[in-house]
């Protein structure tokens, strides 16, 4: 009889994605939503609509479903504009947070607090941050994301001078900001809360790789030209191999250094390891990238003050 042969990684990447956006889903029925907070994102402009529809008709629409309306034309969007860079992941982890979503309301359709007490919303706040941060983050851990509002943030750091995060701050803010006329300023603040948490939680769930904008790595191996087809044909980037030498042996070698957003470490220190487990990476922060595939070059050089693009 013929062994199935099982790919760890890929078992581990799956793994990671399901179990995330269940519990996500799990923070946003549980927590977010009874408490009617709206923190940006999909879930967040979900809440906001389907409180509308309860307030205005007495009846309601499965959050689950408002999010999957929400979600897939924005996939389509993505896909339209970055072409295969949106991938099954993405679909899939689109996918799952909207079934997640909605498996949970039906098991705790009144949540399991009760959200008139103060003390209440302080602990959906917590817990939100809470879930939603630790779920997005192992979904990011794959290279993967929950899609969502993140891809028109992507669309407008494309097409526009905003950087991604000022991008996400901007789409998330006024996701926010919408918030108030609805649920009051109050939840708004406890939303932003949610939010700050959400990115604190994230930034530890996926350390070392961090989640700024970009990465800068720079490459030590005598496999430097596998590598690089892997980064031109795999992942669509470029790069530059450099010649150095050793300080201490005095021997001549490259070194390749490439520019990635943030989203592709992981599948690039995976080749890296596949390919020379020895190899020596140092990884860099980069705050601004311009030029061909990021911010366009003359976008930038035409506004007031680079620093704050």
């Amino acid at each position: 009889m013929k062994k199935i042969k099982i790919n760890k990684q890929a078992f581990s990447d799956w793994s990671y994605i399901v179990f995330g956006t269940f519990l996500t889903g799990f923070g946003i029925s549980v927590f977010m939503n009874p408490a009617r907070l709206a923190p940006g994102g999909v879930s967040g402009l979900g809440t906001i609509i389907y409180h509308v529809i309860e307030d205005k008709t007495g009846k309601t629409m499965e959050l689950g479903l408002i999010m999957l309306f929400l979600s897939v034309p924005i996939y389509l969007l993505g896909l339209a504009v970055f072409g295969k860079e949106f991938g099954i992941r993405t679909l899939a982890g689109t996918l799952l947070l909207s079934v997640s979503t909605y498996i949970f309301d039906s098991i705790f359709p009144y949540g399991i607090l009760d959200y008139s007490k103060e003390s209440s919303l302080w602990l959906c706040t917590l817990f939100t941050g809470l879930t939603n941060g630790v779920g997005i983050g192992l979904v990011m851990r794959t290279g993967s994301n929950t899609g969502g509002t993140d891809i028109i943030a992507q669309i407008l750091a494309r097409y526009t001078p905003l950087g991604l995060g000022n991008a996400l701050l901007f789409v998330d803010g006024t996701i926010i900001f919408a918030s108030t006329f609805i649920f009051g300023i109050e939840n708004a603040l406890y939303s932003i809360v949610v939010s700050i948490t959400i990115s604190l939680i994230i930034d530890r769930v996926i350390v070392p790789f961090g989640t700024n904008y970009a990465k800068t790595v720079y490459i030590i191996s005598p496999h430097i030209n596998e590598i690089g087809e892997y980064i031109l044909k795999t992942m669509n980037r470029s790069g530059t191999i450099v010649p150095a030498r050793g300080l201490f042996s005095g021997q001549e070698k490259d070194m390749l250094m490439t520019v990635i957003p943030k989203k592709d470490l992981t599948k690039l220190t995976r080749c890296v390891k596949n390919v020379d487990p020895n190899a020596f990476l140092v990884i860099q922060d980069t705050y601004h990238v311009l030029g061909e595939g990021y911010q366009p070059l003359e976008v930038v050089a035409d506004s007031k003050d680079v620093s704050q693009s």
